[in-house]
């Protein structure tokens, strides 16, 4: 029989840790071909958590209990998954809040998609049969509904719908695989750190649909300014499609830079120059996307398939050419090539027409296609 285990941090959650672990063990008769166990993972809550936890191991063989001085959520989490894969040997994991907020009955749910070949299963609030408290007051699920946005366009992973749920149910497999990664995130960030890297190593990731349920019992830890603020660095640092922009700016410059070189002092006709400037620029948008943006699956293999892959680069980003060349045909076509007056200020029409391009069409078709066939896992 494969075990599941059930990692539940707590601090200060007396009001609310008795009942949990009875609601979790009471799935056990429904649960043929897993053992559930449960492993609190306590930081010496002075309200006697703990306690509570030692007497109901007498009536539950399968609750396991370790201290830890208190360090934040994400060294809470650390701490359990090391003991439940190297004591209690764990085929999944599950992460699980202690104060109810997460319905225990979901958990053969969890485990059935475990079971059909998912590695990470997600609670998912913000799918159709999910839910957050009705009850909620404005600011909260403004903010709720706001760090899981910022996290789902920073990353440009729309696939994914729930970035901040804490309900996750996980391979040990996996997990085996990154523990060591996640020590730097001790707090809430630990959550979309996790999520991050199962995406980068392309696991199978599932999503099911979760009503969140308003606590009863104690008070919420999570600082909303501090969680934000930490997504917001942790986005700039490891996100590829933030460093994708970024590059993209730069060959923005490059391309526009010598555009406006043929144009003006090679006197070559707009459309020309904007086919070559856009190549070149493709030249120098293929080395930083490899070595930086996404450098979690860069070009391996040697020689012979880094220069396959840089025609292939070429051969797919030659759509970007073929967008910009007919693009601007289309747009002096049916617009005209003219001097225009913004705010004092005289334009050329076709750097206009450039940036609308490239803004609209060109970065959207290639950060897509390069993930596709480029730098495909």
């Amino acid at each position: 029989m494969h075990k599941a285990v059930v990692v539940l941090p707590t601090y200060n959650e007396a009001g609310n840790i008795a009942r949990v672990v009875e609601e979790i063990f009471s799935l056990q008769p429904k649960i043929k071909t897993w053992e559930l166990m449960v492993l609190v993972v306590d930081d010496f809550s002075p309200d006697n958590t703990a306690g509570i936890v030692k007497k109901l191991q007498s009536k539950y063989p399968a609750l396991y209990l370790i201290q830890g001085k208190k360090e934040g959520l994400g060294k809470a989490y650390v701490r359990g998954f090391t003991y439940a894969i190297s004591k209690l040997k764990a085929d999944v994991l599950f992460e699980m809040d202690a104060d109810l907020q997460h319905p225990p009955g979901l958990i053969p749910k969890f485990l059935e998609q475990i079971d059909r070949g998912a590695d990470f299963v997600i609670g998912a609030r913000y799918i159709k049969g999910g839910a957050i408290p009705k009850n909620w007051g404005l600011h909260r699920k403004a903010f709720s509904i706001l760090a899981n946005l910022i996290v789902r366009l920073g990353f440009m992973t729309l696939r994914i719908h729930d970035w901040t749920n804490g309900y996750r149910c996980i391979r040990t497999s996996f997990i085996k695989q990154i523990l060591t990664q996640l020590d730097p995130y001790s707090g809430y960030l630990f959550q979309i750190a996790l999520l991050d890297k199962a995406l980068k190593n392309n696991v199978v990731i599932k999503e099911i649909p979760m009503k969140f349920r308003d606590r009863k019992k104690g008070v919420s830890k999570i600082q909303s300014l501090e969680f934000i603020l930490s997504i917001f660095f942790y986005i700039l640092g490891n996100s590829s499609f933030i460093k994708y922009v970024a590059v993209g700016l730069f060959g923005f410059v490059v391309d526009f830079g010598f555009a406006y070189l043929f144009i003006y002092l090679f006197n070559i006709n707009k459309v020309a120059s904007n086919s070559l400037s856009a190549e070149i620029a493709i030249i120098f948008n293929f080395l930083l996307n490899n070595f930086w943006s996404f450098k979690h699956k860069q070009i391996s293999g040697g020689v012979g398939q880094y220069l396959k892959k840089f025609a292939l680069f070429n051969l797919v980003s030659s759509g970007s050419i073929v967008i910009q060349g007919v693009g601007m045909w289309l747009l002096l076509s049916s617009l005209g090539d003219s001097v225009w007056t913004i705010v004092n200020f005289q334009i050329s029409s076709w750097i206009v027409y450039k940036v609308l391009i490239i803004s609209l069409v060109v970065i959207p078709y290639s950060y897509f296609m390069y993930n596709k066939i480029i730098w495909k896992n």
